[in-house]
């Protein structure tokens, strides 16, 4: 390293001594600040993980659909992981309102929350991410948690299916449905047939043929005395 960066930076930390005497808060916040704009100038910032930010607990909010499930055995042992190793991963979230929705990383969320000893110890924050602004439509969002699960984890078939049929509503192809979550075409029939088949049927006329079976076995119920 040169003698001008090095002078840059015994500058930028000097200056930095500065927080010291703040309020966490106040610190938090400036850190974040601080956080944003060295990302703005980095050639990693289309990278969301370049920008890890610590916001209040109570601003990070999960979302209404997603499909991965974790059994107790594997929260207690994430809560051990999170409490013993402390958090490596950020919580991957979209700006919603004046809060923070999460995309991937719910249960860690949970820990951070709901765990005594780590909430303490993160002092009622946790670490965030933010997807890129062209990912926040809200089935992209949903492709995203579900590409993230995908990668590890479990998920329930029928919330699956719902998201499936969700997508297929918001005007999505099979085709496109599968690249973005990285199924096959089958596996895309296969999840919109589980909950969609009703809908299947929805605009279609029955045939007479199917009336008068009904109409014949009702007259036989009739003439038997049921």
């Amino acid at each position: 390293m040169d003698v001008i960066h090095e002078s840059h930076l015994s500058r930028i930390e000097y200056l930095l001594d500065y927080l010291d005497d703040l309020d966490l808060d106040v610190k938090v916040e400036f850190i974040n600040k601080l956080r944003e704009i060295i990302h703005n100038k980095s050639p990693f910032k289309d990278e969301p993980v370049d920008l890890t930010l610590w916001k209040k607990s109570d601003n990070v909010i999960s979302n209404k659909y997603n499909p991965n499930s974790v059994a107790p055995v594997e929260m207690r042992l994430l809560e051990l992981s999170i409490a013993s190793d402390g958090l490596t991963q950020p919580i991957v979230s979209w700006p919603k309102d004046d809060k923070y929705e999460v995309v991937d990383g719910f249960h860690r969320s949970r820990v951070c929350r709901e765990c005594e000893s780590v909430n303490k110890r993160i002092h009622g924050y946790m670490p965030i991410t933010i997807i890129n602004s062209d990912r926040e439509d809200k089935p992209d969002r949903m492709a995203s948690t579900i590409r993230h699960n995908r990668a590890r984890g479990k998920h329930k078939v029928e919330d699956m299916s719902d998201i499936v049929l969700d997508l297929s509503r918001r005007n999505w192809s099979d085709e496109k449905i599968g690249t973005q979550l990285g199924m096959s075409p089958d596996e895309v029939l296969r999840l919109k047939q589980i909950t969609g088949l009703a809908e299947m049927f929805v605009d279609q006329d029955f045939s007479m043929a199917w009336e008068a079976d009904v109409i014949n076995e009702d007259d036989n119920l009739i003439d038997e005395g049921r």
